[in-house]
């Protein structure tokens, strides 16, 4: 054996010894994150449960757990009454993903274009933050007006409350570009379009992504909110129905069904932005 090769191989053996040992408590440490994250909602649950039969809570207003799973149970086995839950389900959540694409797309290319050119910003940055300034939310009701009851309005409620996160992160994602890296590129004769679809865009990707968590929620508001106010399928108008007829179950239900779409989105788009960015060093406590 080479000299070189007997000095390394006793530091190579301690080496693969405290990645073993790490490896093995992160997923001790998940397991245990894990196992308070159930204890800790078996135990909401339980109490709501209780406080509702003792008569701690009102049973009316707040209803309780085992209510609310017979609430879903009725609607997956006998429907609801606009129908299917998997049609409310689906409706929502196409209006939802089509505003979500429609804000980010116009946020992303809005951000990069008004990053990239000053004037531009001068010019239209006045009239961004003052449509930022406004409650989207009451937008809504004049969605409703132009466009009716389908789902044109409620695709509508959804891209105003998508783009803004996302066109602020674009922008700034833009303009915090390495100076180095344009600079750069310039030497090499890079034009202006080179620069932004191999520099700027690929840099500001990570800004645009951290919108995407944010934003798809707030796509889920919009199209909630639109049904709320006016539709003829969709979980908010379950909420809306629900709440008409004194149902604090079914508001419930609706409110869990919607939080579980949720959750799935927000995980899809973990598990794409993890694929895309294995490149980049996990940060401490993100799980990777």
């Amino acid at each position: 054996m080479p000299p070189e090769t007997a000095l390394a191989a006793p530091s190579a053996a301690p080496d693969g010894a405290r990645t073993r040992g790490r490896a093995r408590a992160a997923r001790r440490r998940g397991r245990l994150v894990q196992s308070v994250r159930v204890l800790v909602l078996v135990a909401v649950l339980g109490l709501w449960e209780w406080f509702a039969r003792a008569g701690i809570i009102d049973p009316f207003n707040f209803s309780m757990p085992s209510k609310i799973w017979s609430q879903i149970w009725a609607w997956t086995t006998e429907g609801t009454a606009q129908g299917s839950l998997a049609e409310q389900i689906w409706y929502t959540l196409y209006e939802a993903l089509l505003g979500w694409l429609a804000g980010v797309f116009g946020g992303v290319v809005l951000g990069i274009a008004l990053g990239r050119v000053r004037f531009l910003a001068d010019v239209l940055g006045p009239y961004i933050k003052v449509l930022n300034a406004l409650p989207r939310i009451v937008l809504a009701p004049i969605f409703l007006i132009w466009f009716g009851l389908g789902p044109a309005s409620k695709i509508a409620s959804a891209v105003v409350l998508v783009f803004f996160p996302v066109f602020f992160n674009a922008f700034q994602g833009a303009r915090e570009v390495d100076r180095r890296l344009v600079d750069g590129a310039r030497i090499l004769g890079a034009s202006n379009r080179q620069v932004t679809y191999r520099v700027v865009i690929p840099s500001a990707t990570s800004w645009i992504f951290t919108s995407l968590h944010v934003s798809f929620g707030f796509a889920l508001i919009g199209a909630i909110v639109g049904e709320y106010i006016g539709a003829t399928k969709g979980l908010g108008l379950l909420v809306s129905a629900s709440q008409g007829s004194f149902n604090a179950a079914g508001v419930y239900a609706a409110m869990v069904i919607l939080a579980v779409v949720a959750l799935l989105a927000e995980g899809l788009l973990t598990f794409l932005e993890r694929r895309l960015f294995r490149w980049k060093p996990a940060e401490p406590g993100d799980g990777r």
